[in-house]
């Protein structure tokens, strides 16, 4: 039975491998792939640009959405400095809400490319990243319909990776010949070297040609690379094939092709436990108790580990030392027992919400091995045995999702505070303002009183000398001096009338002189009097002018001053409402996605607690069965010691 089981189990192990093998792509092709210009013009996009290079794509995807649409209300698009980036830029932010996982806003900016007036390569570049995003969608159909639609010339720097996602595209549309034929055409390719050949032998595989598929993954588990992600792939080249021929009953083979993969790789337990079954396979049980002594010695929530704890004592067994196989059944079930035990606290403790808050620890999500530290954690529940499920793509979605809920419900808080934090400088500022205000407004009145007082004595001036210009009044042209001398001549005038006195007629003539000399000066400087009026008039406009600035300055910053201030509490008010609003919906959306986790979580805890439950079942009929087999062996052995006793007697 036991051997029936895990039997079953090398077998779903060969299939899920297989199955997870479909979507496996070379490693950052599926990541945003906007580069930095050469030369670069505009400092907003290079903002945009510096946040996404720390994959902050909430602040990048902000601040170039700001930055087109500014640049969209532009008069005169070609003299703003992003037009040079404005292809770059409008395919960048198609990027950056993949990277953010906005699938459906990234699918309408790339969508809005393709269907403006762009160049066939622009063009066949948007299609690509279009199907690339509904690839990831896992809505391969509409992949495959928007793919077709490349034609003419495509981008260089594109070439192998659209003929891989076709390939891939193919492959998750049961198309496994057509998949097989794109592969084949990018197995060479720089980037891409293991990624293709890996794909080409499931294609192969999943198109019943089994011995062709079988060669191509073999290429692809002696490729030699010093990147992890090669090295990766080709260590589950390896365990993949090597599980096929255990399938197909090739253990030998199957020995030496898991020998290939690295005892300290992601896949080394799976290996060591693949090959301890292939050299039981061939009945070598001692050979089979070397992969299987190390991997017993390794972490016990590992399930190849756990499954090797009982297939070592089989083996033992199998070599008939029922001793030992009795004695490593009995320690099998006590590691079992206290598993068991820590993952029912497990599930208690992620129903109490320690495992949802132990993944928002900002100081977890500096470290790149931030999963593994979750260990460290003492209240953060038994994460070994999730440690799977935290590797998987959907599980890796929904907490992305979470994280950036997390990441937005911080925001909102910040932003409630820089609200508070508004209207505390504008409260300073109403403090400081209303105080001076009335001081400078009543010396304000006054110069606006002055200004406009000279302003009506300018307009009077202007309109005599326009009518001097049609009817010459020299008189107006006098100067004061002059003006004195006419005023003290009319009085001379009054008084000479009046007085009666002898020897008028002298004084009279005296003073009529005086009034022609006056007369005579005026009427012969008067063209020369009335150029200089005008220009005089010309330099008071210039004058004004300077005066009328002033004035604008000052109602400016008067305004300014006032505004500072004013007409805020409505705007801030809404503000905290639209916050507020976004916080409920964000809780909302965080308890949903949350609930989620943990009962992901809290399934993959209970699966495993069952199938330790199971093996526990296991481990003690096989216990009980190994004494009992020590103990008939130890009364055979007295048996026939008694017996050979009696004859020597």
């Amino acid at each position: 039975m036991l051997r029936f089981i895990v039997s079953h189990h090398i077998r779903f192990i060969a299939w899920s491998a297989a199955v997870s093998a479909c979507l496996v792509m070379a490693g950052g092709a599926m990541a945003a792939s906007t580069t930095a210009p050469k030369a670069l013009q505009d400092l907003y996009f290079g903002e945009a640009l510096y946040h996404a290079f720390q994959e902050d794509w909430f602040a990048a995807i902000s601040r170039l959405d700001t930055e087109l649409e500014q640049f969209q209300r532009v008069d005169e698009p070609e003299l703003d400095t992003l037009f040079a980036h404005l292809g770059q830029a409008e395919f960048a932010v198609g990027d950056f809400e993949l990277a953010y996982r906005m699938h459906r806003r990234a699918g309408r900016a790339i969508t809005a490319v393709i269907e403006g007036d762009v160049e066939e390569q622009v063009r066949n570049e948007a299609i690509y990243r279009l199907a690339r995003i509904y690839f990831q969608k896992d809505q391969p159909e509409s992949a495959m319909q928007v793919v077709n639609r490349i034609s003419g010339r495509v981008p260089a720097e594109i070439g192998d990776d659209l003929v891989f996602l076709r390939g891939q595209i193919f492959l998750a549309n049961h198309r496994y010949a057509e998949a097989a034929d794109q592969f084949r055409r990018v197995t060479g390719a720089d980037g891409l070297e293991g990624f293709a050949s890996y794909n080409l032998g499931i294609a192969l595989l999943r198109d019943g040609k089994e011995e062709e598929g079988l060669r191509f993954l073999d290429r692809a588990g002696q490729i030699r690379s010093n990147r992890e992600q090669v090295q990766a792939i080709r260590d589950k080249a390896n365990l993949v094939l090597g599980y096929k021929l255990l399938e197909n009953e090739q253990p030998a083979e199957a020995v030496q092709v898991l020998d290939r993969v690295r005892l300290e790789g992601p896949f080394s337990s799976r290996a060591l436990l693949g090959a301890g079954w292939a050299a039981a396979a061939q009945q070598r049980y001692e050979r089979a108790l070397v992969p299987w002594s190390i991997l017993v010695e390794r972490e016990v929530t590992d399930p190849a580990v756990q499954e090797a704890m009982l297939a070592a004592p089989f083996a033992y067994s199998r070599l008939e030392v029922y001793s030992r196989a009795a004695v490593m059944y009995g320690n099998a079930l006590e590691a079992f027992g206290r598993e068991i035990d820590k993952l029912t606290s497990s599930i208690r403790s992620i129903r109490e919400g320690n495992f949802l808050r132990a993944l928002v620890r900002e100081e977890l999500q500096q470290d790149a091995n931030w999963v593994v530290r979750l260990r460290e954690l003492p209240e953060t529940p038994e994460t070994y045995y999730l440690l799977e499920l935290l590797a998987s793509h959907d599980f890796q979605e929904s907490l992305k999702n979470y994280l950036d809920l997390e990441e937005l419900r911080r925001k909102l808080e910040f932003w409630e505070t820089d609200l508070d934090a508004y209207e505390e400088i504008i409260e300073y500022r109403r403090v400081y303002y209303e105080p001076l205000l009335p001081e400078i407004d009543r010396h304000f009145r006054e110069l606006d009183s002055q200004m406009r007082l000279r302003l009506e004595q300018r307009d009077r001036i202007e309109q005599r000398l326009e009518g001097m210009l049609v009817a010459p009044r020299p008189d107006y042209l006098a100067t004061s001096e002059e003006r004195l001398i006419s005023e003290r001549i009319t009085a001379l005038e009054q008084a000479l009338e009046n007085s009666g006195t002898a020897g008028a007629d002298g004084i009279r003539a005296r003073i009529e002189r005086l009034k022609g000399a006056m007369h005579w000066k005026l009427q012969t400087e008067y063209d020369q009097r009335l150029t200089v009026a005008n220009k005089n008039l010309q330099d008071l406009d210039q004058l004004l002018e300077d005066l009328d600035a002033q004035y604008t300055s000052f109602v400016r910053t008067r305004q300014a001053a006032t505004q500072s201030y004013e007409g805020y509490d409505e705007v801030i008010h809404q503000q905290r409402l639209r916050i507020r609003d976004a916080r409920q919906t964000v809780r909302f959306l965080m308890a949903r996605q949350g609930n989620m986790l943990e009962t992901m979580a809290v399934n993959e805890l209970t699966k495993r607690r069952t199938r330790l439950e199971q093996f526990q079942v296991q481990a003690r009929f096989a216990m009980a069965e190994s004494y009992d087999r020590a103990i008939e062996a130890q009364a055979e052995s007295r048996k026939r010691g008694r017996e050979k006793s009696d004859e020597e007697y």
